[in-house]
């Protein structure tokens, strides 16, 4: 057969594959595997949402919605941001409807990087930032977050990574893969640098209503940073509902403006059901989300329980649901680790250089599953290491 691979951007060749999807494509060819891998809740989107969707369908609406989204969908998401993070925005242009938040990270990369532009990305992080940065002709820059910091971002580990290329600030907190959080004093203590340095921030707040301890508080919520802030969050992990791929992105008008330039002629719009939907989630939605953050929290405490027993070391997670214990007690690689685990007790958990290479040496586990599946995930775990440890 003829390789085609000469006509492939070097770009696009330069990007390794989702090590997450990696493992989650091996999940679905292996019969009775526990996933504590991919990070989607166990929940079905509560009723009173998908019902919404079908008198939606029942209405006749399947047609287009306005490039920026439903204006009532809009407004609904202006109205929570100004009751969960005190910040107003303006329904009219500073708010877009996207497909996931996943588009709306492509979008804003996009919108703000010009070739060689860097972009700083705390690490451990989410495999998309660094990937989305170069595949918009930007220059990904780790800075490094540690367990011993509870993976805040540290201000003289950000000073450090900062050259007059800089351009964009990636936070992504709660966040995936490690579960720390950001208090406000952690945030103020970065505002004076980003200002100083003229940072534009990209802020993924998708996991903002699944905290344990602490409220959310966005970096958009503190002064001079709503018009140098782009908010980005969505619907997929506080209202379970990940297939809907409904997200949104919150900024100064010239921004979102832009971004909406690029959204028309690559998306045009969200599905209008699913914008339907998300009008139920934020009006209706606050009972359920709250069993689902209660039920998170009673797996979170039971996992940590059963991570400790086994001998894995791990920061406790004040946010999102996903813990990252250390493995160099077990003598392996995170890749190796995780391969082994899938194929000799067929447990499914992530290798942490997946979100980094600061994560080596680490695994991401993710509770969002039955506690049943924790429970039987931890002992087949437990088993593996005695194993291992022994030989």
């Amino acid at each position: 057969m003829n390789t085609m691979d000469k006509y492939i951007s070097t770009v696009v060749k330069s990007v390794p594959p989702s090590g997450i999807r990696k493992f989650f494509d091996l999940v679905t060819q292996t019969k009775g595997v526990i996933s504590l891998g991919v990070g989607e809740p166990d929940f079905v989107t509560p009723w009173h949402i998908r019902e919404e969707c079908f008198y939606s369908l029942e209405k006749g609406y399947t047609m287009y919605t306005s490039n920026h989204g439903l204006l009532e969908l809009r407004e609904e998401i202006a109205a929570y941001m100004k009751r969960s993070i005190g910040v107003e925005y303006e329904p009219q242009d500073e708010v877009l409807v996207t497909v996931g938040v996943s588009e709306a990270v492509d979008l804003a990369l996009r919108t703000l990087l010009e070739p060689g532009d860097e972009v700083l990305v705390p690490e451990p992080s989410f495999v998309a930032y660094g990937a989305g940065s170069s595949l918009a002709y930007g220059k990904p820059v780790s800075v490094p977050t540690f367990a011993a910091d509870e993976y805040r971002l540290k201000p003289e580990h950000l000073e450090k990574c900062i050259t007059p290329k800089s351009k964009i600030l990636i936070l992504a907190y709660p966040n995936n893969p490690t579960g720390g959080i950001m208090d406000r004093e952690d945030l103020e203590a970065l505002t004076d640098i980003i200002i100083k340095n003229d940072l534009i921030v990209i802020s993924d707040e998708i996991y903002s209503e699944l905290t344990y301890d602490n409220k959310h508080i966005s970096i958009a919520s503190l002064p001079g940073m709503k018009d140098r802030t782009v908010l980005l969050n969505g619907f997929s992990k506080a209202f379970a509902m990940t297939g809907w791929r409904i997200g949104y992105a919150c900024g100064h008008p010239d921004i979102i403006g832009a971004m909406t330039k690029i959204h028309q002629y690559t998306i045009m719009c969200a599905p209008i059901m699913g914008q339907k939907a998300a009008i139920e989630a934020l009006r209706n939605g606050d009972t359920e989300r709250k069993k689902m953050l209660e039920s998170y929290n009673c797996r979170r405490k039971i996992i940590l329980s059963g991570l400790k027993e086994i001998g894995l070391e791990c920061f406790e997670p004040r946010g999102a649901f996903y813990c990252f214990p250390s493995i160099d007690s077990s003598g392996m690689n995170s890749e190796d680790f995780c391969e082994k685990l899938l194929v000799e007790e067929q447990v499914a958990v992530v290798p942490g250089n997946a979100f980094g290479s600061i994560g080596e040496g680490f695994i991401r586990c993710c509770y969002a599953a039955s506690i049943n599946n924790i429970e039987n995930a931890i002992e087949k775990m437990g088993n593996f290491l005695t194993r291992h440890r022994s030989v």
